[in-house]
């Protein structure tokens, strides 16, 4: 058995992988399991103890940001009563580090899905497509490459339960082949520009946008906005109900500063609470 020692406060797997962020981990008992490449890693925690029975200890503090300073971030955004009392209450939430054409191509098969149907919709593209892991627990599927979904027939694509979405994930994966230094140009352009870079992918909208730039670029100054968070920016921030995507992104922008991607995953954590009263 492989061990790291974090602090619980500054780690929590359950809340991290929990949160919604990432569609390829399944819980098992103790246990959690996920794809990361070709890695099948199996992880739980105890405590401040992360304990890990397969995948390596780089690929492990990479993905999940173990050695980003976590404290530094929430005291960034530890400036009103709402975000300071959502901190406590999600303690230990980290954004992933996600692979880029992974992270777009979920976020395409994720539009106006709930969060189980995402994770059937990526598992179901996975064996579908996917190169196969033979690990100890059973066949294992990578997530395909984008030559695989942009060569594959389109009934094949529809059988993954990805309906309108599968035209989408087809036609930007050509696009993709096609341009392969596509990730090495959106890190480097300023947000705007690389948000309008990956909506020119088909499916890709804001949201699905700022999604991408956020999990896979660590684009912290990202902020996106679904329903909850655009019910907790009129509930709790005072934004009216007519405002439209854009303004409520910039809105969270201009409050939470360089760390806002960060402020946006603790409210969506902690979204029940604020929205019902309840806790």
């Amino acid at each position: 058995m492989n061990r790291i020692i974090i602090p619980a406060r500054l780690f929590s797997l359950e809340r991290t992988l929990g949160c919604g962020q990432v569609f390829r981990w399944e819980r098992q008992g103790d246990w959690w399991e996920g794809i990361v490449g070709n890695e099948v890693i199996r992880i739980r925690q105890e405590g401040d103890l992360l304990e890990y029975e397969s995948g390596h200890r780089e690929t492990i503090r990479s993905y999940f940001h173990l050695d980003l300073d976590l404290d530094e971030i929430l005291r960034s955004i530890d400036h009103d009563p709402i975000i300071h009392e959502v901190i406590g209450h999600c303690a230990g939430l980290r954004i992933i580090r996600q692979e880029p054409w992974e992270c777009l191509a979920s976020y395409i098969c994720a539009t106006y899905a709930s969060i189980p149907s995402i994770r059937k919709k990526v598992r179901l593209l996975s064996e579908t497509l996917g190169d196969p892991l033979e690990t100890a627990y059973g066949m294992r599927y990578q997530f395909p490459s984008p030559q695989a979904v942009a060569t594959a027939e389109l009934c094949d694509i529809r059988r993954c339960t990805l309906g309108y979405r599968s035209g989408y994930l087809c036609e930007t994966a050509r696009m993709i082949v096609k341009d392969p230094a596509w990730a090495e140009r959106v890190a480097f352009l300023p947000l705007e520009e690389a948000r309008r870079e990956l909506m020119a992918f088909w499916g890709v909208g804001p949201k699905v946008a700022d999604c991408v730039l956020l999990f896979a670029f660590a684009r912290y100054e990202a902020f996106p906005v679904d329903v909850w968070i655009a019910r907790i920016m009129q509930q709790c921030y005072g934004l009216p109900a007519q405002a439209g995507y854009n303004r409520i992104a910039r809105e969270g922008r201009m409050l939470f500063g360089r760390y806002a991607g960060y402020a946006q995953e603790y409210l969506f954590c902690d979204r029940q609470r604020l929205t019902t009263g309840r806790g």
